[in-house]
Parts: C-alpha cells; structure tokens; sequence
C-alpha cells in the first residue's frame, strides 16, 4: 500500500512540477508565445511547428490546447490552423518525454535550489519567475526519478503481475487501458513511463506497452475535450479535432502493433527505450501524416458541432479569456477591453436618455432598462475574473493597474444605475404627466449632455493610454463642467422668475436632471486621480493660474456598494 502511495504522490509531484513550468513561461512569456501563435496561424507548416515550440516550452500539451481553444473560440485563429497547432503540440511532448527520460538526476537539485533563491528573493520580477520555471523544471526530473523508483518494487508483487496478465492480446483493451492511465494521472507523459517502466521489468510484453503507448496519446485527447466544455461552439471544435485525429492515428497503427513490435525488439536498445522511441515515432509519423488533412477535419467538426443561437437576455463577455488568467498582462488587457466595452454601454444610455428627453419613441425606456441590466452582468464578469487572478504575484504596476479596472467598473456600474433611475424620473414627471422642458431648458440639458458624453470618452482614454497630460486634461474638464452647471442652475432660477410656465412645471425634473448629471461627471473623472496620484505628478493647474483643489466637491456621489444588484 506505501508503495502505490508512493507511486501516485510522485506522478501528482510530475503533475505539479508541469503546472509550476506551464504557468511561470506564461508570465514571463504569455504575450510573446500567444504572438507567436497568431503570427503562425497562416500556413500549416508554421503552425506545426509554432505547436512543438511552445509545447517544449511550457511542458505540456494541455496548456497548448488551451491557448489555441481560447483563440478559435474568440475568432483570432482558423479551427484548421488551430488543428495544424494541436499535431504539431503532440510531436512537442512527444519529443520533451524523450527528453526528460535522459539521466538528468544531477540536475534536478541545481534547479530546485537555484529556482528557490531567485523565485523567493525576487518573487515579482521576470527573474523570480524565471525562478519559479526552474522549480518546476527540477519537480519534473525529480517526480520522474520517484516514479522509476516506486514503480520497480510494484513491477515484482504477484498480485500486479496476475492483473497485468490480462493485457496480452487484445489491442482494444490494452489501449482503453493506456487512455485510462493518462487520464488518472492527468498526464500522457506520465502513462507513457509507466508503461515503459512495466516493460523494462517485463511484467507486460513489448506489444501490450505500445498499445498502451497509444492509448495514452486518445487519453490525452479526451483530457482536452473535457477541459474545452467550457468553451463555445468554436473552441470545442478544437479539442474534438485533435482527438479525431487520434482516434484516426489509434485505428490505423493498433492493427499492425505486433508487426511493429516485432521489428521494434530487432533493435539494439533497453525495453524502456524502445517504448519512449516509439511513443516519439509514432506521434512524429502520424502527424505528419494527418496535417494536409486539417481544412478537412474542420469542416468535418464545424459539420459536428455547429454553432448555435442562444437566446440571452443579458450581454456576455466577449473578451475575457479565463485560459490568461496564468498571465498577468494578457488578464489585465482582456479586463480593460471589456471595461472600455462597458463604457460604450454606459454611453449608449446616456445617448438614449436624452433622446428620450426631447420626446423620442417611449420604448427607448425599456432599451435603457436592458442596457443596465448588461452592464450588471458585465460588472458582475468582470469582478470575478479579476478576483480570480493571483494577485500575490503581480507586480506593483500590475497591482495598480487591477484597481485601475475595479474602480472604474465600480463607477461605471453605478453610473448604469444611476441613468436608469434618471429615466424612470423622466418617464414618470415627464411623459406620464404629459409635460415638456421649455427650448431654453432642453437646450441647457442637451448642453450639460454634450459636455458628459466628452467627459466620459475622455476618462475613458485616460484609463487606457494612462496619459498624464490628459489626466489634467479631464480634472480641468470636471472644473469646468461644474461652473457650467452652476451657470445653468441659475439660469433656470431665472426662467422661473420670468414666469415661463414650462420651465415652472418640469423644474423639479430639471434641477434633479442636472443635479444627476453633476454626479454622473464625478463618477467619470475619478479615474483621473488614480493617474495623477503619484508624488512625482504636478499638480494640476486651472486655467485662472491657480492649483485644483483635491478635496473640495471631488467625491459628489457615493453610492453604497452594497446597493450593486
């Protein structure tokens, strides 16, 4: 019973030595490794190889499949490019298996211990990451070492030795065994040592460890299809490809296994070796082999899997990746595209609103209700894919940045209340009651609107680009869209004095309207500050020469957070 426990501690240590790797080249080298995809995906020769270089690179092939799922599923990559990627992803961990088998036990604790000191001491730096991959890189050479190890006193026990009995003949079985292994232990390079370490101490034949050779290359393929149910239409067509390819490969090769396993043990090599060359042969050999066919495969699989209207009521995030949660950048970037997404919502509303204040169709109120409730759910998306990033390992710009895009979202969601609320006010003191702003006052609001909308594109540049000219930019915008407020306040105080009967009727609605508007502003500035907060900014001059100050009417609506729907 130790003995299994042993086995099974070391293939989960293997498992987790490749998890350390796969997200530590994703730090440091996500952007540059998901360029390089893109810049593959034109013809299928690039691709493949794109496939085993990255492969190589983060140790495994499930991590590939998952960067190249994410691209087809948001429209950046083909499904037959991301397919040419997937053969070439095989042949890369085929190759690093037989890599990793060499007797590398010298370097394994060189690769721990220098991976500790720079991960530790520079946590957050390229370099620490770097480190970090060392780790990992040490973990697999020393997990494999441990399953080599716990598998020798497994391979003499008679009980092991009757219940690999059965696998002597039937291919079918013996691959469906193979597929077992490497879904067990969640890794195809894992199965593949584990059935070369069986031969070697000849408790299975040469023929039963091929066949669960390439069973554990189907495994692998089914691993990926569930890690892709996530996925719409599109990315699932990815995985489903890449197993037909392999279920294709398993069909052809396992009819001839024995012939091959016969001309296999002509060769002058150790049992164990001839099952890590074959799982490299025959992975090289068959994907070859099957990438002209991938325009064909996806037309095949886009026959399979269409794509499916679903009705929904609310927006869905278009561009939060979850396979970039393992790369700070790529997280963040994707987090700033679907906030920018959610200021053009909050725009669209505002638009709307004063359509419907000068007596546009009444249905625009229900439109406005709609876009709120996408704004809730983008919000809402937003907020857990942040909360979801590893936020112990971003850099102190990184940090920054990710309360750039809480607060910003925060505002944003509660602007989105607040224009709903601004409607039902208009519909209510306005239509229902059968009244209308006077042409000076529409003319006012319209005015003060203009100044909202620029005020908001312009925060909205100010989040992306970080600008520090147009952050003082938008401080002095909210200045002056405060005097132009105060300007209209009182020029509608002076229309009532006149006596105009329109203006008497909707002044409530108009004063509140403009009063909303002042804090709608406040909402859309305050990214000006997470720009300008830092010692070495100038403070900001107003166009009287004198210095903004920072206190005074900066914070106008608070909203309470805990109010969010």
């Amino acid at each position: 019973m130790l003995t299994l426990l042993n086995l099974l501690s070391a293939v989960a240590l293997l498992v987790w030595g490749t998890n350390i790797v796969r997200t530590g080249i994703l730090r440091v080298y996500g952007s540059d490794l998901r360029r390089w995809l893109s810049h593959s995906m034109k013809r299928a020769p690039l691709a493949f190889a794109a496939g085993i270089g990255v492969t190589a690179l983060v140790q495994s092939s499930n991590a590939t499949a998952l960067l190249v799922t994410s691209f087809v599923a948001q429209g950046l990559m083909g499904l037959s490019s991301g397919l040419a990627i997937m053969l070439g992803a095989d042949v890369g961990t085929a190759l690093m298996a037989r890599v990793l088998t060499f007797d590398l036990s010298w370097l394994s604790p060189l690769l721990i211990f220098f991976g500790v000191i720079f991960f530790l001491s520079r946590k957050q730096t390229r370099l620490g990451q770097l480190g970090r991959v060392a780790i990992g890189l040490g973990l697999i050479i020393l997990a494999l070492q441990l399953i080599v190890a716990a598998a020798e006193p497994i391979t003499t026990a008679k009980g092991v030795k009757v219940l690999f009995s059965s696998l002597t003949g039937d291919v079918m079985l013996d691959a469906l065994t193979g597929a077992l292994f490497a879904m067990v232990t969640y890794s195809s390079l894992a199965a593949v040592l584990l059935s070369a370490t069986l031969a070697a101490a000849k408790v299975i034949p040469l023929k039963v460890a091929l066949c669960l050779v390439i069973g554990a290359n189907v495994g692998s393929g089914i691993l990926a299809m569930i890690s892709a149910t996530s996925q719409n239409a599109a990315g699932r067509r990815v995985a489903l490809g890449s197993l037909l390819f392999k279920l294709v490969g398993c069909a052809l090769v396992l009819p001839v296994v024995g012939p091959a396993a016969e001309w296999l043990d002509t060769w002058s090599f150790s049992t164990a070796e001839l099952v890590i060359a074959f799982h490299v042969l025959y992975n090289s050999v068959r994907c070859l082999l099957l990438l002209p066919l991938t325009p064909y495969m996806a037309r095949f699989c886009d026959w399979l899997l269409p794509d499916r209207e679903q009705a929904s009521d609310v927006a869905k995030p278009r561009h939060l990746d979850k396979s970039a949660l393992d790369t700070p950048s790529l997280a963040l970037a994707n987090a700033v595209r679907e906030t920018l997404r959610l200021g053009d919502i909050v725009e669209q509303m505002l638009n709307n609103l004063l359509k419907l204040m000068r007596g546009g169709d009444p249905l625009l109120g229900k439109e406005i209700h709609r876009l709120d409730d996408d704004i809730d759910a983008l919000y809402t998306a937003i907020k857990l894919y942040l909360a979801r990033m590893p936020r112990e390992d971003l850099s102190e710009r990184d940090s920054r940045r990710w309360a750039e895009i809480i607060e910003l979202t925060i505002n944003l969601e509660q602007a989105g209340d607040l224009i709903e609320r601004m409607v039902g006010d208009v519909q209510h003191k306005k239509t229902s009651q059968q009244r209308s702003f006077s042409e000076a006052g529409l003319a006012d609001i319209a005015e003060l609107h203009n100044q909202l909308v620029n005020n908001l594109r312009l925060s909205l540049s100010v989040f992306l680009n970080g600008d520090l000219e147009n952050a003082k930019r938008l401080r002095r915008a909210k200045q002056r869209f405060r005097i132009l407020e105060r300007r209209l306040s009182h020029a509608h105080v002076e229309r009532l004095h006149q006596q105009v009967v329109q203006s008497i009727e909707t002044s409530a609605l108009h004063l509140g309207l403009i009063s909303d508007m002042k804090r709608l502003n406040s909402l859309f500035c305050a990214i000006s500050y997470a720009v300008l907060d830092n010692p070495d900014a100038p403070p900001v001059a107003l166009e009287d020469g004198g210095v903004e100050p920072l206190v005074e009417d900066d914070v106008d609506y608070q909203p309470e957070i805990g109010s969010h729907r």
